[in-house]
This record gives C-alpha cells, structure tokens and sequence, in this order.
C-alpha cells in the first residue's frame, strides 16, 4: 500500500503501536537528540517511532525515528520484509522482454512491470500550498534541531534537495543537510561526488550565476527513501518512488522557482544558489560517528517558503551506529542486490554492516567457479558508483552466511594467507572519511576469504570443515525438548 502521505505514514505506525507520542516539554537544541540516540539503540519493542509533540518555543512537531527498524522500513514500502522488493525485481528482470541491454536502466525496466506506468502526476493544487509565504518567509517557525555539541549549528537533516539538469531538463532529487545560517539562508552541502554537485558545476560551466533549488521536508515514506537512493545519473528519483509504491507521486510546481516537488510535502523550501558564493559550514556529527570537519560550501538563499496547515517537521540524527540512518542502508543493500547480480552473477549475497556506516565495509558471498575470482569481485565493485568509496570488501564462499557476521570473521581470521589474499588499492573515498592522510581518497582493503584452490598457488591440503552428521543432529532434534532446553 502506497501512503499519500507522511501523516498516514505516522498514523500507520501508532495504530501499530510503533509510535511514542510525547507530550514532555522538549528542547530542539540536543535534547531531542539524546532522547532519540537513546530510543534508537534500544532493542525490540522499545525502539519506537518518537513525536514530540511540545517543543519550547514552537508550535510545529518532530518526528524522529520513523525509519529506525527494519520492521518500519518494512511498513514504509507497503510489504512485509524489504526482501520482497528485490524479488519483485527479480521477475522483472526475467522477463523476456527486457533486453540484456536495458536491463541495467531503470527507466526501461519500470514500464515492463504489470502495472500502471508510474511516472510523476503533475497537479495544480495540493496540501503544501495550504500556506504560502513569499513576503519575508523565515526558517524561524521551524524546530531545526542542533544535534550534537561540537555542531556548527542548527541542522535541516532529512531534506529532499530537487535541482535540475541544465542540459537535460533532467530532475536529481537528493539528501543534503543544510545549516541553518538565518532566517533566509542555509548551506548547502552537497559533496563532490553527488548529482545535485554535478548540476550546480553544469550551471557554473554554462555561465550561469545561479541555479534554482526547491527542498521538500515531510513526504511519503517512499520519497524519501527514494531521494537516498544510489541511483545511476539522470534517473529520475520520482519514477523510482513511483516504482516502489505503486503508484505516481503527485508533483506540484513551486511559486518562485521552476521546480517541481512532491504536492503532499509538509513543508517546502524554494530559492536559488549562487555560483560564486561560499559559507564555512559545520562542523557536524555525522553517521561516521565523529564530527565531519567544518569546510567552504555554497548558500542557499529561500525565496519562498509553503507548508500544510499545522505542518509536521520530521528529522533524523546520526552518530554512532546503529541508528536510523542505518536501517535506510539495509534497504538499500536488499533493494540493490538484484542489480548486483545481474552485473555480476556470481554474488549470492552481501551485507554492509551497521558497525561499517554503509560505506565503510562489504560482506559479499559468491559462487566461486574459476581461480582468483574474489579478486575481480573487489575490482568490479569498487567500480560501481557509491560502492567506489568502500573501504574494506570480504569475498567468502557462496555457503557463507554474510548476515552472520561472526561467521564472516572466522573465515577471515582462519583462511586467509596475508601475502597472497589481502588487496590494496588507492581510490576516492568519501568525502566524510577522516582516516585518510589525503581528502577523498586513500587506500581501500580487499580479503580473499574465500577457500584458496591449488590453482591459486595453494598446493597444500585444504581441511573439512567440522560439521556433525545429519542422523545424529535429527536424533538430537527429537530429544531436544526432553533434555530440558525449550
């Protein structure tokens, strides 16, 4: 089931009882943020949905940890694990007439699912006009949370980021958090590496002095999800939501700007960037779990600003994992798996560890078939888009379960041979890495832990694993209950 919007998101979530509303006066300047951290690493039933309902000094609410289970990414997209998308996309991908050639572009794979063709709905009204505020709109109405100690600031941290193509007239929609600098102004930080980066220096090449930028806070679950999503250059991310939710997401062109955002949004933010202009932004807590370093980016100047009536603002914080920017990543490893194989057949699985802050380190299983085959494994994937900034890749056995973690670091610790199975390679890392000498790039890891094969240079005897025989687990099995342990 599509939701509308976020409100039906979070009515979803308290009819399941997976929603704490709190009534307990709050602070946005880091309280809300400890509170939250707190909840979100509490196990089970307690790790709940939180809306603080009064916040000092404001009228407006905020969500937080709406994301921050897999059981609620679940109830996001409308089904019951995360795992059913990626074998949706895996009949896809089937289908006969999918070309082999169209099978990595999303925009030819969508239009083959039996359903409605779910491109964007353009619409002449919707809710997040309900207010309009062109004369002198203020980001002061909203409880922007300042999240940690050493921030910069306060933080917009859960924003839809809609730029265009200059050339194209192609939309990029991404999440870039914003300092608040005042009432009118923010930052704008989009890293080297990202989409809406690129447009801003396709604007700057064309001589132009700005470029148009509209920011949707609140949407449908989906949105945005979407707005973090890897996708390849030039795919839509609100064809991609229409994918997701199974149905088109109405889209409502902004009052200042020739932009279009999601007609559902709580609040919407319009105005421009500038070329030549730049603002030391943060430092920030950020999801590596230590503050990113304060650095020069560009300004974004509101020129209008609309919202619902009563409108809900919804945030996130990150730190030190797990939290709910973590549980967004799962999905993300789930739902971008079955494109994983079709470039490379040979992955059975993968798993990004929480510990690992997405981006940090991959746990990939494959079916081993030919000599050093980990190796070309490593090399493709750090050749993938964002998978270029990993900085540790495990290749294990098709057998291994990567999920188990444990399980992945006891073949790490018993099989490799450190000359033979441990790659190193230079290449760009993210720019929030701080361990590197050199800013956005630095040496990444591979481990072979796969079983070394005479072909690969091991000629002594590989031992068996040990495993107990099947007849005599089975007995076991019968007397388990007996013996006192159920």
């Amino acid at each position: 089931m599509a939701f509308k919007d976020l409100r039906e998101f979070i009515d979803a979530l308290d009819k399941r009882g997976l929603l704490k509303r709190i009534t307990t006066p709050v602070d946005c300047e880091l309280e809300i943020t400890e509170i939250t951290d707190r909840v979100s690493k509490m196990k089970g039933a307690k790790n709940v949905a939180l809306l603080f309902e009064n916040v000092k000094g404001y009228d407006v609410p905020v969500l937080m940890n709406a994301f921050g289970s897999m059981e609620r990414m679940a109830i996001a997209f409308g089904v019951e694990k995360i795992d059913d998308i990626a074998d949706e996309l895996r009949e896809i991908l089937k289908l006969p007439y999918v070309s082999l050639e169209h099978k990595l572009d999303l925009i030819s794979i969508i239009p083959t699912a039996k359903r409605a063709i779910n491109f964007p709905k353009y619409v002449k009204n919707g809710p997040c006009k309900d207010v309009i505020i062109k004369d002198q709109p203020s980001l002061d109405k909203f409880p922007i949370l300042k999240c940690w100690p050493q921030d910069g600031g306060a933080f917009i941290t859960l924003p839809l980021v809609f730029t265009k193509n200059p050339k194209t007239g192609k939309r990029n929609v991404g999440m870039y958090r914003l300092q608040k600098f005042d009432e009118k102004t923010t930052g704008m930080h989009w890293h080297i590496h990202k989409n809406g980066a690129e447009n801003f220096r396709a604007y700057k090449e064309m001589g132009k002095d700005r470029i148009e930028v509209a920011v949707a806070i609140g949407t449908d679950p989906v949105l945005t999800y979407a707005a973090t999503a890897p996708l390849p250059r030039d795919i839509d991310e609100m064809v991609f939501a229409g994918m997701l939710r199974k149905k088109s997401v109405e889209m409502i062109k902004c009052e200042t700007v020739d932009v279009e955002v999601p007609a559902h949004s709580e609040i919407v933010l319009e105005g421009y960037v500038k070329m030549d202009e730049l603002r030391r932004e943060g430092p920030f807590g950020d999801h590596t779990g230590y503050y990113s370093l304060a650095d020069e980016y560009p300004v974004f100047h509101i020129t209008c600003i609309t919202h619902r009536k009563n409108p809900i603002y919804p945030a996130t914080i990150v730190g030190k994992p797990p939290m709910e920017d973590c549980y967004i990543a799962k999905a993300t490893e789930r739902i971008f798996l079955p494109l994983l194989q079709v470039m490379m057949p040979e992955i059975v699985d993968i798993n990004l560890p929480l510990a690992g802050v997405f981006h940090n380190c991959a746990m990939i299983s494959i079916k081993k078939t030919y000599p050093q085959q980990a190796k070309k494994v490593m090399h493709a994937v750090w050749g993938m888009g964002q998978m270029m900034f990993t900085k540790m890749i495990i290749i294990v056995d098709s057998h291994v379960n990567v999920q188990d973690e444990q399980e992945v670091w006891w073949r790490v610790f018993n099989n490799i041979d450190a000359k033979q199975d441990i790659v190193m390679v230079d290449g760009p890392l993210d720019v929030l890495d701080h361990s590197s000498p050199m800013p956005k790039w630095g040496t990444k890891v591979g481990i072979d832990a796969t079983k070394s094969w005479p072909e690969e240079g091991h000629t002594r005897e590989w031992p068996d694993e040990i495993v107990m025989s099947d007849d005599i687990k089975a007995a076991v099995d019968q007397k388990w209950k007996d013996l006192g342990f159920e």
